[in-house]
């Protein structure tokens, strides 16, 4: 892992167009040698766009992989790269929503797409906010991450997810922003299964409920690449008016059909080698059970 991380840093000196080619270099290799992921890769994408043939849902698959592995390479900018470089690699859309942050609290709410990491650095190089961490099993690793996340505002809060949502809810009250990641499997716990594409998928329902309770704001945010190597765009969209709203679950649904829509506009950046619908509900099979 030290020889990585350094190769890593090495890297981070290329220009970005250089770097952005290696890394999809290297994912071309991960997707015919990664046989397990490429499979929950081509279940996801079966299970969430079925009307496409297959053929094009194999060529998403490889795209992600290329993308993905880029976006690892890209993340020793983050990392390393003085601040100018970083600033200018980062095309915001339309402004850092910094009058609402002032005005009470707000929840960012930034689904799994594979520039996940560009958000909360543009947004923290200008104000502190907060986060869930998971400390990683590789020390050396773990270490990395962390300076990496906090290098731009030692204000930044990192907190652990089995510290439960009331630090979360402390954060808000305190006027830090926290930054949500919605859509991971993380058991039928503190979750509703919601369509997702159609199909049934453990959701968690804490967007909904930290927002009820806090009164926040919620404001989704999405990082892509932009055309030609030239670095990443991060997207504010509007908050969501009545969010949310007296049902909890509806508002759950809400949230992962906004995500769908983003999905189908990028579909190769989104993180498509998860086992998203790992938990199923009673008596439904193991979708990503491989058949000999």
């Amino acid at each position: 892992m030290r020889f990585l991380i350094f190769l890593m840093w090495l890297l981070h000196w290329l220009p970005l167009p250089v770097l952005g080619r290696l890394g999809e270099g290297i994912g071309s290799l991960l997707y015919i040698g990664m046989k397990e992921r490429r499979h929950i890769a081509l279940t996801n994408l079966r299970l969430c766009l079925p009307h496409l043939p297959e053929a094009e849902r194999k060529q998403i698959a490889r795209k992600h992989f290329q993308d993905y592995a880029r976006s690892i390479l890209e993340r020793g900018i983050l990392w390393w790269a003085p601040r100018e470089r970083v600033k200018s690699l980062i095309e915001i859309e339309p402004d850092i929503p910094f009058a609402d942050i002032q005005s009470g609290p707000v929840i960012f709410l930034c689904p799994h797409f594979v520039c996940l990491e560009v958000p909360a650095v543009a947004i923290t190089m200008e104000t502190p906010g907060c986060s869930i961490y998971t400390r990683q099993k590789n020390r050396v690793f773990d270490a990395v991450l962390y300076r990496g996340r906090m290098r731009f505002n030692s204000a930044i809060r990192l907190l652990s997810r089995q510290q439960g949502i009331k630090p979360i809810i402390r954060a808000l009250r305190e006027g830090l922003p926290f930054f949500m990641l919605p859509d991971m499997d993380f058991g039928a716990q503190d979750a509703e299964f919601v369509p997702f594409f159609g199909q049934p998928v453990a959701t968690l329902t804490a967007p909904a409920r930290i927002a009820a309770a806090t009164g926040a704001k919620v404001i989704p945010v999405i990082a892509t690449f932009l055309p030609d190597y030239r670095g990443w765009k991060v997207k504010f969209y509007p908050s969501w008016d009545n969010f949310p709203g007296p049902d909890i679950t509806e508002a759950t649904r809400r949230m992962n059909a906004f995500i769908e829509e983003r999905v189908l506009e990028t579909p190769a950046e989104y993180f498509w080698t998860h086992k998203r619908f790992k938990t199923r509900p009673a008596g439904e099979p193991d979708v990503y059970e491989q058949k000999n």
